[in-house]
C-alpha cells in the first residue's frame, strides 16, 4: 500500500476514533443528565410520601387526641353528676344543721 493512502487511513482510523469518543462523551452526559433528572424524581416521590404519612400520623395523633378529650369530658360530667347527687341528698341535713346552728346561736344570745 502506498504511503499517502496508508496516512490517509490513518486519518481516517483517528477521525473515527475522535467521533466514536465525541459519541461515548454525548451519550455519558446524557446518561447523567437522565440519572439526575430521575434522582429527582425519586427525591420528589419520596418527598411527597413523607409528606403524606406525616399528614395521615398526624390525623391518627388529632383523632387520639379527640377521642381522650371526649372521654376525660365524659368523666368530668359524671363526677360532675354525681357531686350534685350527694350534695341534693345532704342538702335537707345541710339546712338542718345551719338552722340549728343558728337557733342555737340567737338562744345564745337572748
Amino acid at each position: 500500500m502506498p504511503r499517502p493512502e496508508v496516512l490517509d487511513r490513518v486519518k481516517d482510523a483517528e477521525q473515527e476514533a475522535d467521533e466514536i469518543v465525541a459519541e461515548a462523551e454525548e451519550d455519558a452526559e446524557e446518561t447523567i443528565a437522565e440519572a439526575r433528572e430521575r434522582a429527582d424524581e425519586i427525591r420528589e416521590q419520596a418527598r411527597e410520601a413523607a409528606d403524606a404519612e406525616a399528614e395521615e400520623r398526624l390525623e391518627d395523633a388529632r383523632e387520639e387526641i379527640e377521642t381522650e378529650r371526649e372521654r376525660i369530658l365524659e368523666e368530668g360530667a359524671e363526677e360532675r353528676e354525681a357531686l350534685e347527687a350527694r350534695a341534693e341528698e345532704r342538702e335537707e341535713a345541710v339546712v338542718e344543721y345551719v338552722v340549728t346552728q343558728f337557733e342555737e346561736a340567737v338562744n345564745v344570745q337572748t
